[in-house]
């Protein structure tokens, strides 16, 4: 029994041992809707300039988002504060034929999902980053958006 339970451990300790990111956060919406005015940001430490960088977008949502796409604009700021890029990306959720949902299932009708949005990235300087999210929809409220966040891992 004891090698079991040091069996169980050591594979629970490898798994959450994540050697790529570095950084990681989301952002949860009150009343699982994503408001237009809300624009999520997030700053994160960047010391090493010569290696390069993935940046994703994490989407979290339920069956009751109405839409089979989602338009995110992101605003990608370096260290002196001046946007080194800007884009309007667009993501399927749901297939647009079947309506089955994208992403991964972790607890009943909620769905996660994570978006390349710059790959290969070499930041520039070293220091505090900014990035910013703007839901680009045609409504004001995106129900069923529970959360938005950001990962950035080195590639």
């Amino acid at each position: 029994m004891r090698i079991f339970l040091s069996i169980v451990f050591a594979t629970i300790l490898l798994a959450a041992c994540d050697d790529t990111r570095v950084f990681e956060k989301n952002v949860d919406f009150n009343d699982r809707a994503w408001l237009f005015a809300d624009t999520p940001e997030f700053e994160f430490e960047i010391l090493d300039t010569t290696t390069s960088y993935n940046v994703y977008c994490n989407v979290r949502n339920s069956l009751q988002y109405p839409f089979s796409r989602l338009f995110v604009t992101y605003y990608l700021q370096d260290s002196v504060g001046k946007v080194s890029r800007q884009k309007l990306v667009s993501r399927m959720i749901f297939d647009p034929k079947t309506g089955k949902p994208q992403g991964s299932s972790g607890l009943g009708d909620i769905y996660d999902h994570q978006f390349l949005l710059v790959q290969d990235h070499k930041f520039p300087y070293r220091g505090k980053h900014k990035i910013k999210f703007e839901q680009f929809m045609r409504t004001d409220t995106l129900e069923g958006v529970l959360a938005v966040g950001v990962r950035v891992e080195r590639n």
